[in-house]
């Protein structure tokens, strides 16, 4: 129970820090997505959307020295004098950008793998630079250059919610029919309303011209001009 309690946790405090450190307007988080294909059921713990990538963020809740390689199958975790081993999170979170990258038809160098040990954990082998006691944040922000357009980043954010919120079903023509409805500059992608011209007065867009619903305020969807959605 205390290890179900601790590992509770443990993501909590990611989700907080994550919270406070990343600008909300730029960066979308997702916590706890399930991801279902009909053989398999895969479990996030924690999702970043930007325009800079998708980070996929697995937590570990340990106190105590830990040693392990990028290629090791098994770490290995000193406490108190005694020693436990557990997967190797680089090979545990591969398998979740992959997972995440083949639900949502994107290329896997867009989605990047973040392993964060919570609690007094110590790394006492040289890992990579996305194995990490601290500076979660500072990680994420390191990433500048954009890969998703506007429209790209409208409709991961509506189906990582989808996820988000225990809806697990894949199928390559629901994502297909996502990307076709948040690349419309015709029809709201929200509540089907049509698009029109406006100059937006907020945001990174103010003072430009933005396609927005017709049924503001009571359905606030924007987007940038251009095919897009840039």
């Amino acid at each position: 129970m205390f290890n179900i309690f601790k590992g509770w946790l443990g993501e909590k405090t990611t989700q907080l820090g994550m919270w406070i450190n990343l600008d909300s307007k730029i960066y979308k988080r997702f916590h706890n997505l399930t991801l279902n294909d009909g053989s398999r059921t895969t479990q996030i713990d924690h999702v970043v959307l930007s325009p800079y990538g998708l980070f996929v963020v697995e937590t570990k809740n340990l106190d105590g020295w830990i040693f392990g390689s990028e290629t090791d199958k098994v770490w290995t975790q000193v406490l108190h004098g005694s020693k436990r081993t557990f997967q190797n999170p680089l090979h545990q979170n591969y398998g979740h950008t992959k997972a995440l990258a083949e639900h949502l038809q994107v290329d896997h160098s867009r989605v990047h793998s973040i392993v964060f040990f919570i609690g007094e954990a110590e790394l006492k082998t040289v890992l990579p630079s996305n194995v990490m006691t601290s500076g979660l944040s500072d990680y994420v922000e390191r990433f500048r250059a954009v890969v998703f357009s506007a429209a790209e980043m409208a409709w991961i954010e509506d189906e990582l919610s989808r996820l988000e919120n225990g809806s697990s079903a894949s199928t390559r023509e629901h994502i297909a029919n996502v990307r076709e409805r948040y690349s419309s500059n015709t029809t709201c992608p929200k509540c089907g309303s049509p698009l029109v011209t406006r100059i937006a007065r907020w945001g990174n867009s103010t003072g430009k011209s933005v396609l927005g619903c017709s049924g503001f305020p009571k359905c606030r969807y924007t987007k940038s001009e251009g095919r897009d959605g840039d």
